[in-house]
């Protein structure tokens, strides 16, 4: 979630490089346009079972296609202060947890469970030591609820915090895509929507209430049993909701060929976010359809399969119109961008 935009930065060019007018930027080209410029040169090979494109990446590892050893589940996230968190807004355990809780949720949105982190931390020098022990506290108490170890990084110098978190994990069976949604599918959400959101744009405004949703945004609660859990349910696509429903179950479509229809009626608008909509004379249910960094768990599964109980279903795939990857809301489509954009 984005907090702040820093000062620009005056960009030297090489005497070889072209002019300025000529070259596109990040904003123009998009997140996900500078992903696929940056995938076409890296190639793929027969260890790499599951390239870019989803919450987590598949390695095989001791031999090709996993042949003489296992697969490994991996992921990697970035967050830089100022952008990702303030530590005016946040106790150091808490942006801990919240690192290490984006990428065991990319593990967990395969179907799979992390077993190991490394972390890479990039810091000012006059940081006080007592901050990093209690951001190390906060890491490893949250990689503990699924049984995880942070194994090894690297630490390093830099003019503001920057700390990049890399997840390693396992899958029993074959790791649930983004691409395997089918028309007639149910679409159901496990996990909290909307909440950090809320405790965002309360912070946003110089507030600390209400308390509910503050400590959401500071440490996400991640409902880290259900991505094995809808594996065992034969879910058919996963995700994991971390820049907004609507944007990441559009991931979702667009990898699959589909379209979402959802239903307002089924979202839950919980009533501190109820309460934060009436105070900012917002719609509290933009906080559930756009808001990110729950890390909620939405999939798809076949029509009429049981869920237990902590599964919402909100909706249904259907064929796509003209253009796939759509998510409409009572058959309309959402007002806005649909969640969180990087550039």
């Amino acid at each position: 979630m984005d907090l702040s935009h820093p000062a620009d930065r005056t960009r030297v060019p090489s005497p070889t490089a072209p002019p300025a007018a000529a070259e596109a930027t990040l904003a123009e080209v998009g997140e996900f346009g500078t992903i696929a410029r940056l995938v076409a040169r890296f190639g793929t090979g027969p260890q790499v079972l599951l390239g870019p494109g989803d919450d987590a990446a598949v390695v095989a590892v001791g031999g090709a296609g996993g042949s003489g050893g296992g697969r490994v589940v991996l992921t990697t996230d970035v967050l830089v202060e100022g952008r990702h968190f303030r530590r005016d807004w946040a106790e150091a355990s808490d942006i801990g947890a919240r690192a290490a809780a984006q990428s065991l949720s990319d593990v967990n949105a395969m179907g799979g469970r992390a077993t190991a982190l490394t972390v890479g931390l990039a810091v000012p020098p006059g940081t006080a030591l007592a901050w990093v022990l209690g951001l190390a506290d906060g890491l490893a108490a949250e990689s503990a609820l699924v049984g995880a170890v942070v194994v090894g990084g690297d630490l390093t110098r830099a003019d503001t915090v920057v700390v990049s978190v890399t997840a390693m994990g396992g899958v029993d069976g074959e790791p649930v895509t983004r691409g395997g949604a089918r028309p007639g599918d149910l679409v159901a959400v496990n996990g909290r929507l909307g909440w950090a959101a809320a405790g965002l744009a309360v912070l946003g405004r110089g507030f600390r209430s209400p308390r509910a949703v503050v400590d959401a945004y500071r440490r996400p609660v991640v409902p880290y049993a259900a991505g094995p859990q809808a594996v065992q349910l034969g879910a058919t696509s996963l995700v994991d909701v971390s820049d907004g429903l609507v944007a990441d179950l559009g991931h979702v479509c667009a990898s699959s060929g589909v379209d979402a229809l959802l239903e307002s009626a089924a979202l839950v608008v919980d009533e501190p976010l109820q309460a934060v909509g009436s105070a900012l004379g917002t719609d509290p249910t933009d906080f559930v359809l756009t808001g990110g960094d729950d890390h909620a768990l939405v999939a798809t599964f076949a029509p009429g399969t049981a869920l237990p109980a902590g599964w919402t279903v909100l909706g249904q795939v259907v064929a796509a119109a003209e253009e796939r990857g759509r998510v409409l809301v009572d058959g309309q489509a959402p007002a806005g961008e649909g969640g969180f954009r990087h550039f």
